[in-house]
């Protein structure tokens, strides 16, 4: 941890609604004059997508198993050494990964590459990341130690399939069974490198739908906000005022003592509510380390 160069990171897996999430934080860091510098967790990809198609099938023919969710797709000490960085001097370096032609056009590259590396800007305040591994802690890697708020968002296992696979078959041209396939291929390593992220955080986000998804793999539509409800989880309840947090968003709840449930429509507000203090804390913190 920094308190000079403090680090937040919002850590998902993919359709988590990570994005949504970065939308928030967007709308706080403006509101407070906060500069973030950015790091998305596809930046750290170790394959394009040319060469990701390549290694897949090879591993396959190995009987080996090749996912964006685990170590071998991924520059996960790479991204620690980013961390460390930007703690010890307040930059770091990131680069873009081009998800599709309108990414890439300003670039002049193909869709699925990388931008070249270069610094993060020198009059950040905090260092920001939002993508699948920002809390990876393994045997090799610690990348948990090194930041200052930590924030899991995640659906339930059958949601999390819903929208991948609507995301998929309607924006992306594959096939329910090549989504099918990609769940499976992947399911080792979301379960030893994604799950136990949501371990690490200091506070989870969870979506809930109050609708059938017992079968994912017919669902006709992905559950709307307004069908679902979002649990929110905090590591240490210790400093957290409920009873304001329950009269600020009618029709929430706490399920358990360190837990609050809201309904999913307000998911974005009790962000907002939760997360500006604890930010704001730690923008004090740092103006005390820096005099």
């Amino acid at each position: 941890m920094s308190r000079k160069h403090p680090i937040i990171v919002v850590t998902g897996s993919s359709g988590a609604g990570t994005s949504t999430v970065k939308s928030t934080f967007d709308a706080i860091f403006r509101r407070e004059g906060i500069t973030p510098a950015v790091i998305e967790g596809d930046a750290f990809h170790r394959y394009s997508r040319t060469e990701m198609k390549v290694r897949v099938a090879e591993y396959e023919r190995e009987g080996i198993a090749l996912s964006h969710f685990g170590p071998k797709a991924n520059e996960w000490e790479m991204l620690g050494k980013q961390y460390e960085a930007y703690g010890e001097t307040g930059r770091c370096k990131t680069r873009y990964y081009l998800h599709n032609e309108a990414e890439a056009l300003p670039y002049q590259q193909e869709p699925g590459t990388f931008t070249p590396w270069s610094d993060t800007s020198v009059d950040a305040d905090v260092l920001f990341y939002e993508g699948l591994h920002g809390c990876v802690k393994t045997d090799e890697v610690d990348l948990v130690r090194h930041v200052d708020l930590k924030i899991g968002v995640v659906p339930i296992i059958n949601l999390e399939w819903i929208q991948k696979i609507h995301r998929d078959t309607k924006f992306r041209g594959y096939s329910k069974d090549a989504v099918s396939d990609t769940i499976l291929r992947r399911m080792h390593d979301y379960v030893h490198y994604v799950c136990p992220q949501f371990g690490e955080t200091d506070i989870n986000f969870q979506r809930v739908p109050v609708v059938d998804t017992s079968n994912p793999f017919i669902a006709r539509d992905v559950p709307t906000a307004g069908e679902s409800m979002t649990v929110i989880r905090f590591r240490n309840p210790r400093g957290i005022d409920f009873p304001y947090l329950l009269s600020m968003m009618p029709d929430s709840f706490m399920s358990r003592a360190n837990t609050i449930v809201v309904p999913g429509g307000k998911m974005d507000l009790a962000m907002q509510l939760i997360l500006t203090p604890m930010i704001l804390r730690l923008m004090e913190i740092r103006r005390a380390q820096m005099r």
